[in-house]
């Protein structure tokens, strides 16, 4: 069983802000494999999907960023999944807009919800697919992060929206390295 996670704050005032990439992206697969049944568990709406025999859960937490750890780890446990095949995808400050990274057992980078997952899952040996926001230092790092993409910054993180589908399929099928290879 795998647990894919997407990041991002519940509530309308948050949609489509850089801090929810997370749940942009999983909200687009499921899309796309009409996936549309949704389940609530745990302060969290969840997905069940199939893929080749092996059940998949798409995660939204539904408590704000710097506590999606605690959601997790209750997933985590209800449905007694390894720490290697969980999935973080979340938005990064440190990279640039629509830049696509795959890592494993790397820091937070500050990045409260990272940290929250950490603290919860006791390690930080889990799967992130990282995705580039840019950042501004003229604008208060909340306020950037919480704030809108403009519409030429959609159109990039559209783009990476659809090669992230690519990489979630590939996640269920190749070996991490490879698809670090693939992707990086």
């Amino acid at each position: 069983m795998k647990l894919i996670v997407g990041l991002g704050n519940p509530g309308k005032e948050y949609e489509n802000t850089r801090h929810n990439v997370g749940f942009n992206i999983i909200d687009k697969y499921l899309e796309n494999k009409n996936i549309n049944i949704s389940k609530s568990k745990f302060d969290g709406i969840y997905y069940e999907y199939s893929f080749n025999n092996e059940k998949i859960i798409f995660l939204k937490p539904q408590k704000y960023m710097n506590l999606s750890g605690e959601v997790v780890k209750k997933y985590v446990d209800y449905f007694k999944i390894d720490i290697e095949n969980i999935l973080i995808i979340h938005d990064d400050l440190d990279q640039e807009l629509g830049k696509i990274k795959l890592k494993q057992n790397s820091s937070s980078g500050g990045h409260n919800g990272i940290k929250n997952i950490e603290l919860n899952l006791k390690t930080k040996n889990y799967k992130r697919l990282k995705i580039g926001i840019s950042n501004n230092k003229f604008i208060d790092t909340k306020d950037f992060v919480l704030g809108k993409f403009n519409e030429n910054e959609r159109k990039i993180i559209d783009k990476t929206i659809d090669v992230c589908l690519n990489i979630i399929d590939d996640f269920f099928i190749l070996d991490f390295n490879k698809l670090m290879n693939k992707y990086n």
